[in-house]
């Protein structure tokens, strides 16, 4: 795969490494080493005519100046050159142990400009630099020199070397945005696992909560009538039914065309779908393990071809923790990218189609196609399509719509023609979904019907895939849109134990999204959230956990639900940045949120692990409870951790009072709705507090099932 290695060497630790590894590269695809060095005579030079006006009186002389001059420039540019051959005797004696070819290059200017052209001028298969030099210091991140080569290297792959040890162990990761560099770092990936037996995976992170967080602060400086045109509610919507899960979609179609490449390659990877905003999921995820090698493109999907590197390869190249490839080889799948459906038309569904305007054709026919599967169908016919339709708009829409068609009509307006002038149309839509899903329009409804609408949204049953969080509504799935899982990988998500949470916690403040959607948070959560750094950290966290909130149908935001993003958000090393006073992050609610998160987590934790290793806390009594698979299922479409063992644990006072030790399905569900009843009286009296804290206590008591 590399026929030449170059390796610019200047005795440091990461340049003695790199020459170990690019050693260790070489045995194993047969390349050549070309070790380099440069040395700056001509910089010496000028140095030291500039510190002639200092010299004593005697050497003011002409003569003695000149004699000067020569002796300086022979020592210096002989010196240089000794030290130059040292580091390059370094490298020929590490080629010469394992029989490999080796070419010397000495080369003299400014070295980062040398080293650029050298490379460019030969293009070098890869070109492996230590990440630091001779002259870095305790906060060096990232040396001059390798990024300014880096910056200007177009044709030869970067692998920079951050570790000191030997790359003979550990796995790949490699992350994929759909781009041909990324594509190309995921073959020379594939290949480095071939050569040296090493396990790839590949990553891909997509972000959901941008668009919330920017909107808000948007609607924060315009107008009323700027807001207007805007359109903020059908902006919303408009990304939460098509545009959120169409970027999973996407980026998950990335990660089966890895697995698709790989296959053809007799290897197979691991993959994982992120969300949220790429370099932090990356360096989150790189972090969390560390790998041997993380491999980038050099520039990604939304770059132009002219920049020197992508935002996210700069950020990586200082932040990660391990050694980084920056691939410049660029790879095109010759395969569809777009996610390949099995799904047929009836020609009345696709007419109906063509009355569409053609700008939002594609954005309305995905909708529709990703709807039809989640819910199973092989053909899309003019039913569907009109049930899809009512699964995306609001209550009522659809008879508005066929009123104001009706209207066009006997206007005698011309629907196709329509078509050719988008701004007529746009100038009639008054809802941005409606003109997308009809192709004709619906009157604009007040503010306070919008708001209506949208909790009549909210009152639907909410579905969550356990293989990609895509959320499902309605009825329960058949089929997830994104990963393909199967109707039994999507979870109930059982909003009453939200709101009993929101009971326990006290106080609710309610906070209007900038699209003018009532969101309510607890008191509890409110103080939670400022464990979080002011300022875009917390407005970023807050933004993330409303819109993952409103995507399950809550518009009530607890602490129990808030607190594990909290605590991921406030405990991101921003240092030293963030680590100063003055962030307007508090401790007390640094404290209450890890007591919350871990109040969540360790009742499940004990649960499912039992401590039978013996570590830990001394084990606990074994729960008198046998509970069936079918059961066990049920319980787990509660939300894990605390609201799951709450629920299991009135599950069990349900079987004790009616004198069961099996926990079958159906004593499941009479347990949930004796629950109902039972927090419902609860919240009356205003005892549910004691009763959750009870009934929490006493669940410690229990093993697993």
């Amino acid at each position: 795969m590399y026929k030449t290695i170059y390796v610019p060497v200047d005795n440091s630790d990461h340049s003695n490494t790199a020459v170990d590894i690019g050693v260790h590269f070489a045995k194993a695809f047969g390349s050549k080493i070309v070790g380099s060095h440069v040395y700056a005579a001509k910089m010496h030079d000028k140095r030291f005519k500039q510190m002639e006006a200092g010299l004593p009186e005697e050497y003011h002389d002409e003569k003695e100046l000149d004699r000067q001059r020569q002796i300086h420039d022979s020592l210096i540019t002989r010196g240089l050159q000794i030290i130059t051959d040292s580091y390059l005797d370094y490298v020929d004696k590490k080629c010469a142990e394992n029989n490999l070819p080796i070419e010397r290059r000495s080369l003299e200017g400014r070295n980062w400009k040398v080293l650029a052209e050298d490379i460019n001028t030969n293009a070098y298969d890869l070109v492996i630099m230590g990440a630091l030099g001779v002259g870095a210091v305790k906060d060096s991140v990232i040396g001059s020199n390798t990024e300014r080569v880096l910056r200007r290297v177009r044709n030869s792959d970067m692998l920079i070397i951050k570790q000191t040890q030997p790359m003979t162990a550990g796995r790949i990761v490699v992350a994929v945005d759909g781009s041909p560099y990324s594509f190309g770092g995921l073959m020379t990936g594939l290949a480095l696992g071939k050569a040296f037996n090493m396990p790839v995976e590949a990553i891909s992170a997509f972000d959901p909560y941008f668009h919330y967080a920017a909107f808000h602060s948007i609607s924060g400086v315009l107008n009323e009538e700027a807001g207007k045109v805007f359109r903020f509610k059908e902006q919303e919507k408009l990304h939460e039914e098509i545009i959120d899960s169409g970027l999973a979609k996407i980026y998950q179609s990335h990660l089966d065309i890895c697995r698709e490449i790989a296959q053809a390659e007799q290897t197979d990877v691991k993959t994982t779908l992120l969300d949220g905003k790429a370099f932090e999921k990356i360096i989150q995820y790189v972090r969390k393990d560390i790998p041997a090698l993380l491999i980038v493109g050099r520039i990604g999907v939304h770059s132009d071809e002219d920049m020197d590197i992508g935002s996210n390869t700069e950020n990586l190249l200082r932040s990660a923790p391990c050694n980084m490839l920056v691939s410049n080889r660029k790879y095109v799948p010759p395969i569809d990218t777009l996610a390949e459906y099995t799904i047929a038309w009836t020609e009345e569904a696709l007419r109906r189609m063509e009355k569409i305007p053609v700008f939002a054709r594609g954005v309305a026919k995905t909708a529709i196609h990703r709807y039809a599967i989640e819910k199973g169908h092989t053909i899309i016919s003019n039913t569907v399509v009109d049930t899809a339709i009512g699964h995306i708009l609001p209550k009522g829409a659809m008879d508005a719509m066929r009123a104001l068609g009706g209207s066009l009509d006997a206007a005698g307006i011309d629907r196709d023609k329509m078509q050719a002038d988008e701004s007529v149309v746009k100038d009639l839509m008054g809802s941005t979904l409606s003109g997308i899903m009809t192709g004709i329009v619906e009157e604009k409804p007040k503010v306070s019907a919008d708001t209506q609408a949208y909790l009549d949204r909210m009152s639907q049953d909410y579905f969550v895939c356990d293989g990609c969080g895509y959320i499902g509504k309605g009825e329960t799935p058949v089929k997830c849109p994104v990963c393909a899982a199967g109707g039994d990988r999507f979870k109930l998500v059982d909003k009453k134990i939200f709101e009993a949470a929101a009971h326990v916690e006290g106080v609710l403040e309610t906070d209007l999204a900038y699209d003018d959607v009532p969101m309510q948070w607890t008191k509890d959560a409110k103080e939670g959230i400022r464990a979080v750094p002011a300022g875009f950290q917390r407005r970023r966290a807050k933004a993330k956990i409303e819109k993952t909130a409103r995507k399950l149908g809550m518009t009530t935001i607890t602490l129990e639900y808030a607190a594990p993003m909290i605590q991921e958000a406030a405990s991101e090393d921003y240092t030293p940045i963030f680590a100063n006073k003055g962030t307007g992050a508090s401790t007390e609610a640094q404290a209450t949120v890890t007591a919350a998160a871990n109040g969540a987590n360790s009742a499940t934790a004990s649960h499912e692990n039992g401590h039978e290793n013996g570590s830990g806390p001394a084990a606990e009594p074994a729960s008198p409870y046998t509970w069936t698979q079918e059961a066990h299922s049920r319980l787990e479409r509660a939300p894990e951790g605390f609201m799951r063992e709450c629920t299991r644990a009135l599950i069990e006072k349900h079987a004790d009072k009616i004198g069961v030790t099996v926990i079958t399905v159906e004593v499941a569900n009479e347990g949930i709705e004796q629950a109902k009843d039972y927090m419902a009286d609860a919240m009356k009296t205003g005892n549910l507090k004691d009763m959750i804290a009870n009934l929490t206590g006493s669940s410690k008591s229990g093993a697993s099932h």
